[in-house]
């Protein structure tokens, strides 16, 4: 059946789940048909036989309708920027929160974690899983004013649905470890909204400047007291942003 509102999609990061669009959600719900699947093998889902970056949008668009918009968050972001350009017709219109076309630094990008960071976090999610994403989750909130009411806000949601399982979670470090989508960038179609947190350490704002910038019709919000999760430190704020972009 054919949603009388536009069909609004939202993609959450690495080893988490939908809940963590709860609040984006609510703000979001008179607007649009808000959508949150979970990624392969997150949440209760199973993981695909091939997890990779290409699998996992080719996996979104297959659930998409024509002409979506569609919201990723962090490695979200990329498997929607990666979607957006094999499936053009799916995605109308495309928004990027806290997104990097590559997460690693290297000599010519230094808008990443170094690679032995990665490695070490790779490492540790060996070792215990749990106690590395909730790791993750302070990395993710590192900067915000509110920093501590953030965490717990992550904390929420990662346990309010079963956990990812070890084979996603290795699989999405590794398409955060080899994806570099800056020369697909250039080629993606739909209009793009960069949402980006100034306080962000781990898609910093020199990320979301070049993809505002490389996108072919994109526009950047930079908000300046928000750090990896502007959804939900910034809920209103990210809410109004996105119906002025869908509408205009």
């Amino acid at each position: 059946m054919t949603s009388p509102r536009p069909v609004l999609t939202l993609l959450h990061g690495w080893g988490m789940n939908a809940r963590v669009f709860d609040a984006l959600s609510a703000q979001l719900a008179q607007d649009f048909d808000v959508r949150a699947p979970d990624l392969p093998g997150h949440g209760g889902r199973g993981a695909l036989p091939d997890n990779t970056l290409a699998a996992w949008a080719d996996d979104l668009a297959r659930g998409l309708p024509d002409g979506a918009i569609v919201a990723g968050w962090s490695l979200g972001g990329q498997v929607a920027l990666r979607a957006a350009r094999d499936w053009p017709h799916k995605v109308a219109r495309l928004v990027l929160l806290a997104t990097t076309p590559k997460f690693l630094a290297t000599d010519d990008w230094p808008h990443g974690m170094a690679p032995d960071d990665l490695d070490a976090f790779a490492g540790a999610l060996r070792a215990d899983p749990e106690k590395t994403l909730l790791r993750f989750l302070s990395l993710q909130t590192r900067g915000a004013a509110d920093q501590k009411a953030l965490m717990q806000a992550l904390r929420e949601r990662l346990f309010a649905a079963p956990a990812a399982s070890d084979v996603a979670l290795a699989a999405g470090l590794a398409i955060l470890r080899d994806t570099d989508l800056r020369a697909a960038a250039a080629t993606v179609a739909p209009p793009a909204l960069v949402v980006q947190g100034a306080l962000d350490t781990l898609t910093p704002r020199g990320a979301g400047a070049w993809l505002a910038a490389t996108l072919p019709r994109a526009q950047l919000l930079e908000i300046p007291r928000a750090a990896h999760a502007p959804h939900l430190s910034h809920a209103p704020e990210v809410a109004a942003a996105i119906r002025r972009f869908a509408h205009g």
